[in-house]
Formats: C-alpha cells, structure tokens, sequence
C-alpha cells in the first residue's frame, strides 16, 4: 500500500480509526463496544469476535441470528486458521422431495430452504481452541440485551421495516406466526429508537454458553427444532442436528502486488475474488478514477463469477478445485478475454492440476475476520417457538439441476456467499476485512482491496469509495456517486448501466490494519449503515 492519504475525493469519507491495545470494527456500535469490552475484562481478539457475533444476532436481526452460518479466519500466534461454520442439507432431503411438494425452484421461506445452522458451534469451537475467558463470560453482553432490550437504530430501523412489508405478504401460514410474534409483537415493525427485546433469545444464548453449544445440536434446543419441523412438514431432524461439526480448514490464497490475499476455500465463493485479483494482477493501473481501470475490474469479476457459478460447490463434488481456478496459467488465459469492450461471460475449463461482518484485533497481534449470515434477510421466516432462534434460508444457494456439481442432496453444503478475509506480507499479519451482501461480497473485496494496494487510499477511504456491482450478462450497477462523464465511458464501452439508489445493495464492510513494526491498528468502517469502529 501506498500510504495513508488523508485527502481523497469521496465526500462522505471519515477519517480512519487507531487504536493500539484493541479493535473492534462492525456495522452495530452495541455489538462493537461488546467486543471491546470482553477484550478489556481480559479477552483476546477471538473472545471479542464471539462476544460481537453473538450481539449481532440480537442488535441486528435483519441480517443474521442464532440461526445462522458462519466462517472466520483467525491469525493466532503468528499462524493462520481458517474455519468453515456452515452447516448440511437435512438427511432426508432432494431434488425430488421439494418437486413432490409442487415446487420447480427452491423458495426463499419455509422449511424447504433451511439449513443446518452452524454459527452456535463455530463460536464454541472458536471459544473452545483460542478463547481465553469462558463462553458464558463472552456471550453475556448478547444475553444482556436480548433480555433488557435496546433501541433500534436507524438503518436497522429501516430494513427491519422493509423485511416486515414483504414478510407480511408472503408469510401466510401458521408455520410463522412466531416470526411475527418474535420481531413484530405490537403488529409493526419497531420503529427508530425504540425498545426491541427477546427474552427468549436470551434463554436461549444462556443455554448454548452454559453447554457450549451442545444443547442446540445434541441437547434440549435441539429436540426444540427438530419437533417444530417434524410437527410442521420441515425437513431437518435431531440426527441433522447431532451431525454438525464446524470444519478447520487451511485458508487458500493468491499474491497480489507483494501481499497475499486469504478467503475460505470453497463451498464459499472467497475464490471469486482470488480468481479476479490473479487475472488482474497482470494489468497496470495508474489512476482509481478511470473507465479503463473500472472495465477491467467488472471484467475480471464477471468471468470469476460465470466461473464460480459452474463449478464452485462442496469441494468434494467440484471437478476444478481450487489450485486449478487459481493457477497462473488459467488467469493468463481468462485474461486474454478481456479486450476494451465488456464481454458476455463464459464459464472456463481449467487444466487439471441478510449478513454482518466484523473484524477484531487485540494488543497482542492476534486478529479475527468473522462473518455470519442467515442469507437473505431474517432469514426463512421460520422461529423455533420459545427460543428466538430464527432459521436461515442458505438452502436457496443449492441448484435444482440434478447433474449440477452444487445440485440439491441430502448431508451436503450448498454454495456459501459469505466470505471473510484477510492480509498478509512477508509472512506477517496485515489485517481482516471483509464486505457483506449475498453476490456483492467477492467484488465488495476486491474493490476495496485494491482501492488500498492499487490507489493508496485508508481503510476508511476505500470503504467510502464508490462503489459497482455486477447483475448479469453486461449489466452492472453503480452508485449514484459515479459522475455522469464516468457511466458514459463506460456505457461507451459496452456496459448496460443502471444506477442503483439503494446504498445497501453495494456491501457493507469493515477494515482493520496492524502496522507489523508498531503494533498500531487502524480501522475503517461502513458509512452505507450504522457501523463503527470501538476502539481500545
């Protein structure tokens, strides 16, 4: 990276965050301050990741919960580990039992698209391994406000709102009038500033640190969710849930410009954004405001994804693995295909051969990128009566083209959008970032890690940054930030621009750097929602 650049030309652009004990960087500031706080009782960065998680499911409903997914990478003791906390298909699962019940494409609510969840075990295998105070100690800030309540802010407010429209269209049958009952008792959503609370999701918190997560797959919890589905035509049973068991897993990476970037290897699409950064590494850019520099961004994540999405699945289903999509021989060949034009993708054959992030770092070098998701907004609509616990929709990911590598079967990960990462040089720790929302997270990374490799700008600045996205074919979205001169070069170029008022749709992500030589960190956060950066 270049440098810190203090002036940059992106008007909502904060100055970045330093601290040098601890951080904490994540789109809630109760959750943040929560994470903070474990790390001053005597916490390290892992505890202060748990602690942040789980206040997320409470303070940030519309996104995640207890019912969730989750994936992080650690940097502990000048080592990295990778974690994947996404959870199976049920057993009894198929193609042909979801067309029995009349559909031709799994729904986004219902039983039909849950999934095991797998964020209760991923913060008490993450506890249980680098954790220093207990797990009843750590989730208690989440306990705390679950059971007191606490005020709705104003994205959160807004977005609660929005899911509550669609869900009390959609969600017709009984099966989720407790999804009503948990997140919209007085018949509305709550509005900005006031008290939400669920004494049930703290019980039910409680009971997953005082067992360390065994209750929810092996225990009382478990008979809960399992009976639910079992009496209301859901899939998952108590031999799912006693199943699950979060995987470790070596993180892959690729080098770009003398740092080297670290995803989750599939069945997260962390590759795509490998994939882009390894095709783009063969260009030179001089200048961030540029159509030149933009097209080939949108191009190489456009063959990335077009990639992905033939092949990228449980990696034991895949025919191209890893090493093969991220070989230097088949990044020179897809980069040959882009020329001045934007193209229609086309996916390669390589030789053989709803979601929160956030970021934590304590004095001690160790650091955290952790990310949780229910997919699509609260999820599937489905809450386990008397636990809180609200069931993500993950199963959406899965293909119902039975000769697809990701098609639907039982005991089986789907495709998995979310995907934290991390930096490193020499060797050493850099730092976690990561951006969320479902297909914008792979380009969310790659945009704003070369906004601080390639054009020398802050975490804070680069997370400001415009942003793009690519929909399908030649079609992207941009920001209404983009000026007029920049959508017609690149619209000279080929690409169908529509303009995009909705900031969320871009990602939301957070950035924290350790200088190597001092220790000091610095942080940036997503001004596109209500994050902050806690600092210690």
């Amino acid at each position: 990276m270049r440098g810190v650049n203090s002036i940059n030309p992106y008007p909502i652009t904060r100055q970045a965050f330093y601290a040098q004990k601890g951080m904490v960087a994540t789109s809630q500031p109760l959750a943040a301050q929560a994470g903070i706080e474990i790390m001053k009782k005597g916490g390290n960065a892992i505890d202060a990741a748990i602690a942040t998680a789980a206040c997320l499911t409470v303070v940030e409903p519309t996104s995640n919960g207890i019912g969730s997914d989750a994936f992080a990478i650690v940097w502990m003791k000048d080592k990295l580990y990778g974690l994947n906390g996404s959870g199976r298909s049920p057993k009894s699962i198929s193609i042909d039992a979801i067309k029995a019940l009349g559909y031709d494409e799994i729904p986004s609510y219902g039983w039909v698209p849950v999934t095991v969840p797998g964020a209760p075990g991923a913060w008490a295998e993450l506890s249980e391994r680098f954790g220093r105070l207990s797990l009843s100690e750590v989730l208690e800030p989440a306990i705390q406000y679950a059971e007191e309540g606490y005020p709705l802010s104003p994205t959160l407010a807004k977005y609660w709102e929005k899911a509550f429209n669609v869900y009390k269209e959609k969600l017709l049958d009984n099966v989720f009038e407790h999804w009503f009952q948990t997140f919209a008792p007085q018949g509305r959503a709550p509005k900005v500033g006031e008290i939400w609370r669920s004494p049930d999701q703290a019980e039910t918190l409680r009971e997953i640190a005082e067992t360390k997560a065994e209750s929810f797959y092996r225990g009382e919890l478990a008979k809960k969710i399992a009976g639910f589905s079992t009496k209301t035509g859901g899939f998952i049973s108590e031999e799912d849930l006693a199943n699950y068991k979060p995987d470790w897993v070596d993180p892959i990476r690729v080098n770009y410009r003398g740092y080297d970037v670290w995803e989750i290897p599939p069945n997260g699409q962390g590759i795509i954004a490998l994939q882009a950064l390894n095709i783009l590494k063969g260009f030179s850019f001089a200048e961030k405001e540029t159509a030149d520099t933009y097209h080939k961004q949108i191009e190489a994540l456009k063959l990335a994804f077009v990639d992905a999405q033939e092949h990228v699945a449980e990696d034991k289903y895949m025919k191209y693995h890893s090493g093969e999509l991220l070989s230097e021989a088949y990044a020179a060949e897809r980069r040959k295909l882009i020329g001045e034009k934007a193209i229609l993708p086309q996916a390669g054959k390589p030789l053989a051969g709803g979601t929160v992030y956030l970021a934590t770092a304590d004095g001690k070098g160790n650091m955290v990128s952790f990310i949780q998701s229910n997919y699509q907004g609260f999820g599937s609509g489905i809450v386990v009566p008397g636990t809180g616990i609200a069931l993500q929709n993950r199963g959406c990911n899965f293909s119902m083209d039975s000769n697809h590598v990701n098609a639907l079967a039982g005991e089986k990960r789907s495709y998995h959008t979310i995907i934290p990462g991390f930096l490193t040089k020499d060797n050493q720790a850099i730092g976690p970032f990561g951006v969320m929302g479902r297909f914008m997270q792979p380009q969310g990374h790659v945009q704003v890690l070369m906004n601080m490799i390639d054009f020398g700008l802050n975490p804070q600045a680069a997370l400001d940054a415009p942003r793009w996205q690519w929909i399908e074919k030649r079609t992207i979205e941009l920001e209404t930030r983009f000026p007029m001169n920049m959508i017609e070069s690149l619209a000279a170029k080929g690409h169908e621009i529509k303009i995009q008022i909705e900031a969320n749709e871009f990602g939301r992500g957070q950035v924290i750097l350790r200088d190597p030589k001092t220790g000091v960190l610095v942080g940036g956060t997503e001004s596109r929602t209500d994050g902050v950066v806690a600092t210690w």
